[in-house]
């Protein structure tokens, strides 16, 4: 296991190295007479490494000049693919010499196989942990997130009972938890009130991103974990400095290819010793956040497990650094997008405007608002894409039969980005609506064809036995946050366009900027 500030990766023992000798060997002749490495009837198409032909949006991996902008790096897998008929429309991948292969998809059939078959047995897909190396050196290797095999089946059990729906949604454990939920979130906005109030404003213009990282932070840190951090130094002190350890780690996945730990860098620079007081600030909140174990609070009572707390530590602290992004993510974009499509914001308020408990069957019963929230995971999903590792040669087969052999030791970018945004899967042909739209109805027209959400994925949170442990707590989380604002709130959004930045995960690149107004 890495140390707090991350170790080096463990050396490869004698028998990998032979493995991946053999593999090269083995790899090296088709490599270098250019052949597919795939086979079956759904082939994905090659990309060439350079290009001097089209101009690509990037080049086909990360490095430091691009790595900010991750979705045109998947942009380029499919430059050009629409003009391509067969698998290779949607299938694309990379294959250089002395490495191994990296598979794009962006076709649901793949991923939803690839998903289906993670795991720990011999011959499924693991889960790549190469896009989350800079997460690992930050928070630990022993988590949900990074391990796999048994040690990854082992951190599943453990989160199972805190986190489960059958946990969140018992009666008397889901009042206390929506009632210092609901109190959370009254608080936070009574203060976006007063200071209209205040201002004397009908109008007030405000970036609302950074109010919803503090909320998502306290409601796990406070509510959910029991601890008792006050808001201003959540806001003040935890809140800056994750969001600059969050930074550091994608910048560190991508520059620190030697895996050098953060705590023997030399600190010659005011970045590296303002990242090592930001991992401290980190160390400090997850002990206040396990501190609250031994008296049982929040949802610890459900934790049934003699773990010590050190073997819980670099999951709490995934969870904690998850606050501000999957979740953000998730009612950044719903907010983002109710602003511009003033139309479903007042039938979302329409849902929302006589509940007083946020209890299951009154979110269940808020239909249209499940339907704005559905729509907002497949328009913009928090985790762009699912990275996977072909243990073996391994095929896989679509639910209508299409077949593809991938590689052992190829890279699979499972680009749920694309894959939800493009009119072959999600458009009008299919879905009654253009897949670039912002359309909740389209759960509906999916509906009244028999289509179940279950046929139908956006994989959101994922999908198969590596879906998100902490799926149910966000859908309670970003229900209660965003229906709370509607029902508060009238807002527009400032700017008509609605681009996304992406690091970790998608956010509306103008931080939610909006002009609101009390209801």
């Amino acid at each position: 296991m890495a140390d707090v500030n991350g170790g080096a990766p463990e050396p490869q023992s004698a028998t990998t190295q032979r493995s991946w000798a053999w593999t090269f060997l083995r790899r090296l002749p088709g490599q270098l007479l250019g052949r597919n490495p795939f086979q079956g009837d759904c082939l994905p198409a090659p990309i060439p490494l350079f290009s001097l032909r089209d101009r690509r949006p990037s080049l086909p991996f990360p490095h430091p000049w691009n790595y900010r902008e991750p979705i045109q790096i998947l942009d380029t897998y499919f430059h050009g693919a629409d003009t391509v008929e067969g698998p290779g429309r949607h299938n694309r991948y990379l294959n250089v010499i002395g490495f191994p292969p990296v598979l794009v998809t962006r076709d649901p059939g793949i991923i939803r196989a690839i998903t289906t078959d993670t795991g720990d047995r011999p011959g499924q897909f693991d889960r790549d942990t190469l896009p989350s190396t800079g997460i690992a050196r930050a928070t630990g290797r022993d988590t949900l997130l990074f391990s796999n095999g048994p040690l990854w089946r082992h951190q599943r059990r453990l989160a199972a009972s805190p986190f489960g729906k059958t946990t969140l949604f018992q009666p008397e454990m889901f009042q206390e938890f929506e009632l210092t939920f609901r109190r959370t979130v009254s608080e936070r906005l009574a203060a976006l009130t007063r200071l209209l109030e205040r201002t004397h404003q009908t109008t007030l213009e405000v970036v609302i991103e950074p109010e919803i990282k503090v909320i998502m932070l306290e409601m796990l840190v406070n509510n959910f974990f029991g601890a008792d951090v006050c808001y201003q130094d959540l806001r003040d002190i935890h809140v800056p400095a994750i969001e600059r350890l969050i930074d550091h780690i994608v910048r560190d996945t991508v520059i620190n290819r030697a895996g050098v730990p953060l705590r023997i860098l030399p600190g010659m620079s005011q970045r590296l010793r303002q990242a090592r007081a930001d991992f401290a600030t980190f160390e400090q909140l997850t002990s206040l956040v396990l501190a609250t174990r031994q008296e049982g609070r929040g949802l610890w009572k459900q934790f049934r497990s003699e773990a010590p707390d050190a073997a819980l530590r670099s999951n709490v602290k995934v969870f904690l650094a998850g606050a501000l992004e999957a979740t953000t993510s998730y009612a950044c974009w719903a907010i983002s997008h109710l602003a511009r499509n003033p139309d479903a914001q007042e039938k979302v308020f329409a849902d929302v405007q006589h509940v007083e408990s946020y209890s299951p069957d009154n979110l269940n019963n808020a239909g249209y608002l499940h339907r704005a929230l559905e729509e907002t995971l497949r328009l913009t999903p928090s985790l762009y894409f699912l990275p996977r590792r072909a243990t073996q040669d391994t095929w896989v087969q679509t639910s209508d039969g299409r077949r593809m052999m991938i590689p052992a030791g190829t890279h699979v970018l499972l680009d749920v980005w694309h894959a939800n945004r493009h009119e072959d899967h999600w458009g009008m042909a299919a879905t009654g609506f253009p897949a670039l739209k912002f359309a909740p109805e389209r759960w509906d027209v999916l509906a009244s064809k028999g289509v179940h959400s279950k046929d139908m994925l956006h994989f959101g949170f994922g999908h198969g036995p590596r879906v998100c442990p902490g799926k149910h707590l966000g859908q309670l989380e970003v229900g209660l946050v965003v229906g709370s604002f509607v029902k508060k709130f009238r807002f527009h959004a400032v700017h008509q366009e609605n681009p996304e930045r992406a690091g970790v995960s998608t956010k509306p690149r103008d931080g939610v900027l909006l002009n609101l107004q009390l209801r």
